[in-house]
């Protein structure tokens, strides 16, 4: 398997495994393929290093290796998955494009399977900005609280926020 940091490592893990019964993961790479021609905007340079020499350790571009990206993207996967997973992307990263995200979300909807994605506004590869923190580690409690002890769900991880819903409320309230 290749070896990438935690985020991907959790996605990836819920494949591959029933063991656990709730996984978080901020900004996983999902996607191999797609990711492997995006650009790693905080420094300016394609991602492609990434796989064949860094992190990713493959050796060759994906057409080359093509059974090996598809075996260790998470959304060629994603049948494999019980696990309820609540992910996290900031609108504005510079190393993993939230479309990682949005393609893998969209991919465990389609097969009805438990995921939620949180976007939040301004921020880059991790959540930095305070009040975003304290939502994200609220949101965090409330999952595991929800999915490992049994407590009420709260309305976010039942219902959820769209995205234009959360943009409209944010207009409303002066809140970037």
């Amino acid at each position: 398997t290749t070896l990438f940091r935690s985020a991907y490592q959790t996605t990836f893990i819920i494949t591959q495994t029933y063991l656990f019964s709730a996984a978080v993961a901020g900004a996983p790479l999902t996607d191999m393929i797609s990711m492997y021609n995006s650009i790693y905007w905080n420094s300016g340079s394609p991602d492609q290093q990434i796989f064949e020499t860094s992190q990713g350790r493959l050796r060759e571009p994906f057409w080359n290796l093509l059974p090996e990206y598809i075996d260790n993207s998470p959304l060629f996967q994603a049948t494999n998955i019980q696990t309820p997973i609540l992910v996290t992307f900031g609108d504005n990263d510079g190393a993993v494009d939230r479309h990682q995200g949005i393609e893998f979300y969209i991919t465990m909807r389609r097969l009805k399977k438990p995921m939620i994605m949180l976007v939040y506004a301004g921020e880059n590869h991790a959540v930095r900005k305070k009040e975003n923190k304290l939502d994200y580690t609220k949101k965090i409690n409330e999952f595991f609280d929800y999915y490992l002890l049994g407590k009420p769900a709260k309305p976010w991880i039942k219902k959820g926020v769209s995205y234009v819903e959360k943009e409209k409320e944010s207009k409303a309230s002066g809140i970037k």
